[in-house]
């Protein structure tokens, strides 16, 4: 009698969660039935060696799908040859054997027959049966195999290289990639209990992924069972095991740098293997990255110490809030030449001719035409912002004693902070200016200002603020530590001071999750869906009942206690304004390091639609200064739309969002409007402020 056939070994899929899926199965009693139907028939099987011209499908194989992987499996039988026999029957024409087991194994075969690394009359060992067990032959071996479990497949690949295999060998002879080895050798150093726990269901292959990204197991152990059940998603472990490192992909040092300059000078990177080209880059020496940039930007520091300013600082990482240290000397835009003039002109005309263009939607343009029009709207979005530049003067006497700061945008872009004054340079001057010596009338002094300052509504100064609150929820749910801090602040000033006001922190714990009263947009925002989802995890856990959820918490690890802690305190932070200048929970604010970079991004909806035509245009002046005076004649409509356009990856934030600093903005240089018209925009503006 011949012995069923061997269960094939190959197994092949792309490298991905679902490579390690378990195949189908059946119950002990299916597959004893299933076995006792095809006992009577295996006496009659035969072994033969048939040519693989001879060889062809059989409709009677019981898979209908699965015929996946191909390519990998033909490279596979191409290194180490052909594991398991195929099943056959003779076909009609008595010529002919069809395969009722093995259709994936005969196609790998006949590929390797097109590409000519086997002969059209290969040998196969196929077994054959008779026609009328067929069906039940093909059923057999689909339904009694049993997948092993993905982490036996690590283990098994770590094996093989503590054996001396090369990765490359190994990669071959299972038709992969080097990659799709080296991750699963990863995925077998991941600690033995993290491993232990996915084998009983207990973790997941994405969370295991993501623990993979560091080898230190107590490290691995650490961020999975500290944490509570709604911090261990793939992504938070990840930022948990990387926290103290730069992320290349968001970092804008690492942006301008480069990753591989980075690493010729010596620095180590972390690299994710489960990530994408362009991602899972985590870069461990922060200070030779800064060094590298301020080396880099040495050069650009030179060329604005030229300009005639008194010093120059290379700051790479320059915050608003250490740029507000400094006061500003005011700016003025001069008239541009005849030659500046028609340059200008020309350009615009470019601009609004590719535009038009883009916005044509008859215009029939490929993916790559649009991005080369798009691409030369920045070219000629560049040139006209570097004129602009050129037509911004300082008072030449008033430089000498001011200086520049040489800094970062948030996307590595190079920004430079001009006509910046210290302290005590300012005090000169506003003494001098005093005694009647003021060399130049055009610098601010003491906060002194030439014209009306332009602000918003306090409609809007609400709703913005609505907007700052949700991202301080969310960075203090995020901060354990800091709202204990808040905590113990509130009780301190109320029990120990006496005192009912200073703290952002309603200790009543009312929740105020009220905003949208402010900002209809803010549910939508991700500081909120990202509450909502942990208030309802946490919800979904803890009991209702007073005293069972007393007894829950007394159990519960410090860690989780602090944890939940930070949540219930995030939703209790209020920082609503209703003045531009107001900065509530600044404090609060600066401790937990909020960015509002991350969480709020400026639109025509969310912003531009809701201030003047001349605060629009302020804000333009910073993100986009050669763009004023196209947007300055026109309507407050399309400003409000090009303002958005313009602004995106710009990482502009109106000035409630970071450090209040007096910024001198000159939009006389818009062309003067129509007669008629201005009455007209002014009613505009009027009904867009609110």
């Amino acid at each position: 009698m011949n012995p069923l056939p061997l269960f094939f070994l190959h197994f092949q899929g792309p490298d991905t969660g679902q490579e390690f899926s378990n195949m189908n199965t059946a119950t002990l009693h299916e597959t004893t039935a299933v076995a006792a139907a095809v006992a009577a028939v295996t006496a009659a099987q035969e072994l033969l060696l048939i040519p693989l011209s001879k060889l062809r499908p059989s409709s009677r194989n019981v898979r209908k799908s699965g015929g996946t992987s191909i390519p990998e499996l033909a490279a596979s039988i191409a290194r180490v040859g052909l594991l398991q026999n195929l099943n056959v029957v003779l076909a009609a024409d008595g010529e002919h054997y069809e395969v009722v087991a093995g259709r994936r194994r005969l196609a790998a075969l006949k590929l390797l027959v097109k590409r000519r690394k086997l002969a059209k009359d290969f040998e196969v060992a196929c077994l054959l049966g008779s026609e009328a067990a067929a069906r039940t032959v093909s059923l057999t071996e689909n339904v009694q195999r049993e997948a092993m479990h993905p982490a036996d497949q690590f283990e098994a690949f770590a094996d093989l290289v503590a054996e001396g295999r090369p990765i490359e060998d190994i990669a071959a002879d299972f038709g992969v990639t080097p990659l799709v080895v080296q991750r699963r050798l990863k995925l077998a150093n991941v600690s033995p209990r993290l491993l232990a726990d996915y084998r009983i269901d207990a973790v997941t292959l994405e969370q295991l992924m993501a623990l993979a990204i560091t080898d230190d197991h107590a490290a691995q152990e650490a961020a999975f069972y500290a944490s509570p059940q709604w911090q261990r998603s793939p992504e938070a472990l990840r930022d948990h095991l990387t926290h103290e490192e730069i992320d290349a992909n968001r970092d804008a040092l690492a942006k301008f740098v480069g990753v591989p300059v980075y690493e010729q000078a010596g620095g180590a990177v972390r690299r994710d293997l489960f990530a994408d080209e362009q991602n899972g880059i985590f870069l461990t020496d922060a200070a030779l990255l800064e060094s590298l940039a301020k080396d880099r930007l040495a050069p650009m520091a030179e060329q604005v110490q030229a300009e005639g300013w008194g010093w120059v600082d290379v700051a790479p990482r320059a915050t608003y809030a250490d740029l507000h240290q400094f006061q500003r000397m005011r700016s003025k835009r001069r008239e541009p030449s005849k030659a500046e003039t028609k340059r200008i002109a020309k350009l615009e005309a470019l601009q609004r001719k590719l535009q038009d263009r883009l916005d044509d939607e008859n215009e029939d343009m490929t993916d790559e035409q649009a991005q080369a029009a798009q691409d030369e709207m920045d070219g000629l979005g560049n040139e006209l912002e570097a004129i602009e530049r050129t037509l911004v003067v300082y008072p030449p006497r008033t430089m000498a004693a001011a200086g520049a700061v040489v800094s970062l945008d948030h996307m590595g872009g190079v920004i430079v902070h001009r006509g910046l004054l210290r302290e005590e340079q300012a005090k000169t001057l506003r003494q001098q200016e005093r005694d009647g010596h003021s060399p130049d009338d055009e610098t601010k002094g003491g906060g002194e200002q030439q014209e009306a300052k332009l602000t918003i509504s306090e409609r809007l100064v609400k709703r913005l603020s609505a907007h700052r609150t949700a991202a301080l929820q969310a960075e203090v749910a995020r901060h354990p530590q800091v709202a204990l801090v808040a905590v113990v602040h509130r009780l301190a000033l109320r029990v120990i001071h006496d005192a009912h006001y200073g703290s952002p922190i309603n200790i009543t714990a009312n929740p105020q999750d009220r905003l949208e009263q402010y900002a209809p947009d803010v549910a939508e925002a991700p500081a909120a869906v990202g509450m909502r989802q942990v208030r309802e995890a946490w919800a979904e856990r803890l009991p209702h009942d007073p005293n069972a959820l007393f007894a829950e918490l007394l159990a519960m690890p410090q860690q989780e206690q602090l944890s939940l802690l930070a949540v219930c305190v995030g939703f209790t932070v209020t920082a609503i304004a209703s003045r531009e200048d107001e900065a509530p929970a600044a404090a609060l604010a600066q401790a937990v390091g909020l960015d509002m970079h991350a969480w709020w991004t400026p639109t025509a909806a969310g912003y531009f639609d809701h201030v003047s035509k001349a605060k629009a245009l302020e804000g333009v002046h910073t993100f986009a200064c050669g763009e004023v005076n196209r947007l300055g004649k026109l309507k407050k409509a399309q400003i409000a739309s090009e303002a958005e356009r313009l602004a995106a990856g710009t990482g502009w934030l109106p000035a409630m969002f970071r450090a209040q600093e007096a910024v001198a903005v000159d939009v006389a240089g818009a062309e003067p409007l129509a007669e008629g018209q201005a009455d007209a925009e002014a009613q505009e503006d009027a009904h867009a402020t609110v």
